[in-house]
């Protein structure tokens, strides 16, 4: 038994060290910028040009845009090049996800509207000078389940393993603080539905232009967080005045997010239960985990992480259309999916990543595959397979270009669950004001002692 714990242990340390290994050459650094973006995407197009060059995205917003509005639509004028049903979902198999395939036999009036390809993803100047200045530094710790080496940039823009593509998305630029004003549903199969209003507050701490990169790289600045986080419900009543806050740590298996709940019927904080894994998420009605919220997020150790590779796939993008303060939530949520006529597909290059539950480890999700945007690190799309590995539920996110911050990210979430024949709407904010990117705060703005202050007012 000694021998077998000694070598279990030897082969977890060697284990813990390989995965660590994984700071790029500084030859490999040059291409970032060069025949890399500065990200880490293919610059070039593919070879038939249905993918195109990425030139820079988007950097300025369009003639008319005022801060405060809801983004207009730079591709308006499109039309569809063609859209996908069951009828030909064969003929485009290849670039499908399987969550994709499941939808379209499922429901009849399933469809992909598929338009034009456009590379619209930017960040500001300084997050690509990080990327490529971290990129010979940057290392997994821990087993995977931290990083090091690296602040404000994406850590691993060539990606060696599932892993750091991951944190890829768990570190990508969302602005340095940003609120947001957004509505949930989860429709039943006849469409009925009830709104969950929230108030959402971040600050990225990772990407802050103020932080000491030496203390953030070594994970000891501002208590080792990530990302802080505040969520107010305000609407249902019977829900309404209740606030979360999240301090997101760098390595949760380490140390644990701390998380504290305001009670407004009880006027006190605690510590929040459990908000993590596979426990439900907030107000979902169990239709989604708490792990997938932005589409992943949490601690990593309970999956064994695959890089399949990079793939060209149809998924959503530049859903500017489903965007749009023109519509009213009775246009989106619609019975046993949205409406797919205000959605809004194109074929990217995207890095696939297949996560398999260890042994012995507890999640209702046995396998999950991730389909990440090679040009913004963003998770477009998962499926989700229980127990029995049979596909259980599909998420999306459909995502456009905040272009007044320089930032690609979701306007709005779905999570299909086929067994039960619902889904879940997450970032409904068409009939809500928009994201504040100009938002100013500081670690100080999100203690227990300011939670207790702002429950009471």
């Amino acid at each position: 038994m000694k021998t077998k714990a000694l070598l279990f242990s030897v082969l977890g340390s060697l284990s813990s060290v390989l995965v660590a290994q994984a700071a790029l050459s500084q030859a490999d650094a040059d291409r970032l910028g060069a025949d890399l973006t500065p990200l880490g995407g293919e610059k070039a197009g593919n070879a038939d040009g249905s993918i195109p060059a990425w030139d820079g995205g988007i950097t300025t917003p369009p003639a008319g845009y005022k801060p405060g509005m809801h983004h207009p639509d730079p591709f308006a004028g499109e039309q569809p090049l063609f859209t996908i049903t069951a009828a030909n979902a064969d003929q485009y198999a290849g670039k499908l996800t399987a969550g994709h395939v499941a939808l379209l036999k499922a429901y009849a009036d399933y469809k992909m509207p598929v338009y034009a390809s456009h590379r619209t993803a930017s960040n500001p100047q300084r997050i690509y000078d990080a990327t490529k200045r971290h990129a010979t530094t940057a290392s997994l710790t821990e087993g995977g389940n931290g990083i090091s080496g690296s602040v404000v940039g994406i850590p691993f823009p060539i990606p060696q393993n599932g892993l750091e593509v991951i944190w890829n998305h768990l570190t990508r630029y969302r602005g340095i603080a940003a609120s947001r004003t957004i509505s949930q549903a989860a429709p039943q199969r006849n469409g009925s539905y009830t709104l969950v209003d929230f108030d959402d507050e971040f600050l990225f701490n990772y990407c802050r232009d103020d932080i000491p990169e030496t203390e953030l790289a070594k994970q000891v600045v501002s208590d080792n967080v990530l990302i802080y986080f505040k969520q107010a419900v305000t609407a249902p009543a019977r829900l309404a005045g209740s606030i979360l806050l999240v301090h997101e740590t760098m390595d949760q298996v380490k140390e644990k997010r701390r998380a504290w709940l305001y009670n407004a019927g009880q006027r006190r904080v605690r510590l929040a239960p459990s908000i993590e894994y596979d426990n439900p998420g907030t107000a979902a009605d169990n239709m989604r985990t708490s792990d997938q919220f932005d589409m992943f997020n949490g601690a990593p150790d309970r999956y064994e992480w695959k890089l399949v590779g990079r793939q060209e796939m149809f998924v959503p993008y530049n859903s500017y259309k489903l965007h749009s303060d023109s519509l009213k939530y009775d246009d989106i949520l619609k019975p046993l999916h949205i409406n797919q006529d205000l959605t809004r597909y194109e074929l990217h290059r995207v890095w696939v990543v297949d996560a398999t539950l260890k042994p012995g480890i507890g999640h209702v999700y046995a396998r999950r595959t991730f389909y990440v945007d090679e040009d913004s690190w963003q998770i477009l799309a998962v499926d989700q397979y229980d127990g029995r590995g049979q596909l259980w539920r599909v998420s999306e996110a459909h995502c456009i270009n905040y272009y007044d911050a320089l930032t690609f990210w979701s306007t709005l979430e779905v999570h299909t669950d086929l067994i039960a024949g619902r889904y879940l709407a997450i970032g409904l904010d068409n009939q809500n004001k928009m994201y504040d990117f100009t938002l100013k705060r500081t670690p100080a703005d999100y203690t227990p002692a300011r939670l207790r202050m702002e429950g009471v007012r």
